[in-house]
């Protein structure tokens, strides 16, 4: 089976609900899983029922340094240092498990952050397993990076509680 490359883009909710909705649908088929998550930290919930699925290895995050527009430089440093390790594991992990499934949650962030080395992204994109299926989150990706991408699906926000002041909830979106 040939693997194909998602990404899930827009300002809209539902980004990583719809990779980690694939990755539990692969690992549900008895097939490997590499999930990672980029520029959060290890506090989402969808991470504690991932954990319980045999076939799903979790790349684990850093704690994260805030959102990059309020970073200083020093902490761009330390996360472009974190983000940079964690594509190399996540790659590392997809072809050490014979993963069916890589998910790069908000990779589109970090790459248009310049917070990794996009050339190895972009590398391994064009060279990956011809199995391997991978999905990569995140607003607003590169013009490269939609050249390679055989899906691509806009979540598009049209209502948000967030607007009327509404804080992120548990277990809805964090």
């Amino acid at each position: 089976m040939t693997g194909l490359i998602h990404i899930y883009t827009g300002d809209g909710k539902g980004k990583t609900t719809a990779a980690v909705g694939l990755a539990v649908r692969c690992a549900g088929s008895g097939a490997n899983v590499v999930f990672c998550q980029f520029l959060k930290n290890n506090q989402s919930s969808e991470l504690n029922i991932l954990r319980m699925i045999p076939q799903i290895t979790l790349v684990q995050t850093a704690p994260t340094l805030g959102f990059y527009k309020s970073m200083t430089a020093e902490q761009r440093t330390e996360s472009k240092h974190i983000c940079i390790g964690l594509l190399e594991k996540a790659i590392t992990a997809a072809l050490t498990n014979n993963a069916r499934l890589l998910v790069l949650d908000e990779v589109v962030a970090a790459y248009n952050h310049q917070m990794l080395d996009r050339e190895r992204l972009l590398a391994f994109l064009r060279e990956k397993p011809a199995e391997l299926e991978i999905v990569l989150t995140g607003r607003k990706p590169a013009p490269e990076l939609i050249e390679l991408a055989d899906y691509l699906s806009e979540v598009t926000k049209l209502k948000h509680p967030f607007d009327r002041g509404i804080p992120a909830r548990r277990g809805i979106e964090k």
